[in-house]
């Protein structure tokens, strides 16, 4: 994992406080107090040709089953290596930037509609490429999947629901306070689906268009991006002609709270560009940029 700085007080165990920035930005998290105040929704789409021979490529060479999942990830962590305001996150009214790239999925423990759902989560160092990524992301759904292990988020929900409802009500709200001031414990922490850069749906693998989806205004995940199935479109060409081509949508919801319009529309470029032309993520970055102190 990525080189984290040594703790001082006031940082939380996941992320370093931001005390640099202006007092404008600073005061913003107590005008809009919940990530729901500040969504913004985004969507695009980008065609596909390039991104399937890349993909066709990688499972001819050792990486089966490589798909959207994967490159939707590698694509996020390689933006985060250059823009690294979208990793940050707000807790306790104050920014934080996060340790490192981490994604909070669903998955079904076994592909049928009667089959449980469980999430898990993944982290990534910025200077990974999509080929770790490839390998990190199996290795977790592998565990559930395969060897039919009960994730962490599987042991502290049962736990939970075992509670009497004024209890666990209770119980709850006493986490939030905790988490206000950075005393969450960090077995919760861990399993926690609501504490991540992004939290992550392939609405595609089961036939359906992207959608938007809300933030959680318990813990700090302020990204939640949905891509859906591939789509076929008939464009008219410079030449005259009509060709039929391939587009993979997709739809984030994010906390605006974290950067300002302009930066995050320089990120997404990049984003665009990573799905679009995936070698790029085959090496490291050549450079990992720092945010602010």
């Amino acid at each position: 994992m990525e080189n984290i700085r040594k703790r001082r007080v006031g940082d939380r165990k996941e992320g370093r406080r931001l005390r640099t920035l202006d007092p404008y930005n600073a005061l913003i998290p107590f005008i809009m107090k919940t990530r729901n105040d500040a969504s913004n929704l985004f969507t695009d789409s980008f065609e596909i040709s390039e991104t399937e021979r890349f993909l066709r490529e990688k499972r001819k060479n050792g990486y089966p089953g490589m798909g959207y999942l994967h490159l939707f990830m590698a694509a996020y962590v390689r933006t985060a290596a250059q823009f690294p305001q979208i990793n940050r996150f707000i807790s306790g009214q104050r920014f934080f930037s996060r340790h490192v790239v981490e994604f909070a999925m669903t998955i079904k423990k076994e592909m049928r509609t009667t089959a449980s759902e469980t999430s898990i989560k993944v982290a990534f160092d910025r200077r990974e490429t999509i080929n770790d990524v490839y390998m990190k992301v199996n290795r977790e759904i592998d565990k559930v999947r395969r060897e039919g292990e009960d994730t962490s988020a599987d042991n502290l929900a049962s736990f939970f629901m075992k509670m009497p409802r004024p209890l666990l009500k209770f119980v709850i709200r006493l986490f939030e306070i905790l988490d206000y001031f950075g005393k969450m414990p960090q077995s919760i922490m861990k399993a926690s689906p609501f504490h991540a850069s992004a939290i992550i749906t392939d609405i595609g693998s089961i036939g359906l268009p992207a959608l938007y989806h809300h933030l959680y205004n318990f813990g700090n995940a302020p990204v939640f991006l949905a891509f859906g199935a591939k789509r076929k479109a008939r464009e008219l060409m410079p030449d005259g002609t009509v060709q039929e081509r391939k587009y993979v949508d997709y739809k984030l919801v994010m906390d605006e709270r974290c950067s300002d319009g302009f930066y995050f529309s320089q990120a997404l470029k990049l984003f665009k560009n990573a799905l679009k032309d995936p070698k790029i993520l085959d090496a490291p970055p050549e450079s990992v940029e720092e945010d602010v102190d």
